[in-house]
């Protein structure tokens, strides 16, 4: 049996990466990037979109947590602290603590956090842009499934 480098053995590791399988850790990492809350982070420490007080721009800056906090509405700060972590883990964000009274921490796009940010941001545009169609569609599908149900019960079972 032939031996293989390294290289050749990580190329083939990478082959078979499927997300359709049920073991495959590409499916733990979509699942995780599939989260509403990491859409968002990435969005926000990506300079996406105007923000209150600053200038608008589309260039990554770091954030401090509660600069995140304000941008992203609705998240919980228990929310919020487990993306930051998953996202460190994952390599994505840096978490950068500057010994200040009180300790400023912020956090920023990787450069792999930075490759994933342009997909999210084009998904997220996707949305913003055809959320009107889709909630059509939505009260069409909604409306049709009402009137089937107005149907359905209009109709009394006869029993013989």
């Amino acid at each position: 049996m032939p031996t293989s480098t390294a290289s050749q053995r990580r190329a083939v590791a990478k082959a078979e990466y499927d997300a359709f399988l049920a073991a495959c850790p590409s499916r733990q990492l979509l699942e995780r990037i599939s989260d509403k809350w990491v859409a968002l982070v990435l969005a926000a420490l990506g300079g996406d979109g105007p923000r209150p007080g600053a200038a608008s721009g589309d260039e990554p800056r770091p954030m401090r947590f509660s600069e995140l906090s304000r941008r992203i509405s609705g998240v919980s700060q228990k929310m919020l602290t487990q993306t930051l972590r998953s996202l460190e883990r994952d390599g994505m964000v840096t978490r950068t603590v500057t010994p200040t009274v009180p300790v400023t921490v912020t956090y920023e796009l990787t450069d792999l956090g930075c490759s994933l940010q342009g997909v999210m941001r084009g998904i997220k545009e996707w949305a913003e842009g055809h959320m009107e169609e889709v909630l059509t569609h939505r009260d069409g599908y909604d409306h049709r499934q009402s009137d089937a149900a107005d149907r359905f019960e209009e109709k009394p079972t006869v029993i013989s």
